[in-house]
């Protein structure tokens, strides 16, 4: 009993570290951190629900596909309370500004907004509302956003197992102490169940989407580790903000085929 509740515990402080959905009471134990993470990917298995859900809800009303577009696209910002769009626009606005890495690394800590931040802020927006839009048209294998959701969300705890992480990060480190054998596998054994599940839902083009997000993941994350020498909280939102982006492009541009 105290195995399943450790476990549910660890579940409970996802949904309030990595969501914005309102919860009856605040709970943190830090020795639950590595299993925090380690469900990760069922908060994005959540995101991707209500996107779902709310998206048949917009088109059953007939809501025009503009508007649907725009409330698709700002939804999963609001559901993650914007904390990965935060990292996502600091290391954006470190990254661009090629100083070293001392600099870099201080700019990450900086509470105002650059202007670096804000243009890559514009792009992302306009790019992910712009694939949302051609998604809301088709409206076919919708259910693969969920699949977008979770596998960027694997990413990310898998780099907080696997990768090292930068001087100035004080937020992976904790996520990462206490992390055993059963819970990368964990991680692993939910990636490959989303793939296999998109194959089943939408064939070829289930794989396509998905791989979408692990080749944005991937080259963003590259991107960041040469930067920072290492990964942060911010660097895993980056990351992620792109690579569900890719994956919104990846199924907007397959829809229109």
């Amino acid at each position: 009993m105290s195995f399943l509740k450790k476990y549910l515990e660890g579940f409970y402080m996802a949904l309030g570290m990595f969501t914005a959905i309102p919860l009856p009471f605040h709970l943190w134990k830090e020795k639950h951190t590595s299993i925090m993470i380690t469900f990760f990917p069922l908060v994005g298995l959540i995101v991707g629900v209500v996107w779902w859900l709310v998206s048949n809800l917009l088109f059953a009303f007939g809501i025009p596909h503009m508007l649907a577009a725009v409330i698709l696209t700002v939804i999963p910002f609001f559901i993650a309370g914007f904390i990965h769009l935060d990292g996502y626009m600091d290391t954006s606005d470190a990254l661009l500004s090629y100083r070293t890495l001392e600099d870099k690394l201080q700019i990450l800590k900086d509470p105002n907004v650059g202007a670096f931040a804000v243009v890559m802020l514009v792009i992302v927006l306009f790019m992910q509302f712009g694939a949302v839009h051609g998604i809301a048209q088709s409206r076919q294998y919708l259910f693969l956003v969920v699949g977008v959701m979770v596998i960027s969300r694997c990413c990310a705890a898998l780099s907080i197992f696997f990768l090292p992480h930068n001087l100035g990060s004080n937020y992976a480190p904790l996520l990462a102490q206490g992390v055993a054998g059963g819970h990368k596998v964990f991680v692993v054994l939910i990636k490959i169940t989303a793939l296999a599940l998109s194959f089943s839902y939408a064939g070829y083009m289930g794989i396509i989407v998905l791989g979408a997000v692990l080749i944005g993941y991937s080259l963003a994350m590259l991107k960041a580790i040469r930067g920072f020498k290492g990964i942060s909280g911010d660097l895993l939102g980056f990351a992620l903000i792109i690579s569900e982006c890719c994956g919104f492009i990846a199924l907007a541009v397959m829809q229109g085929r």
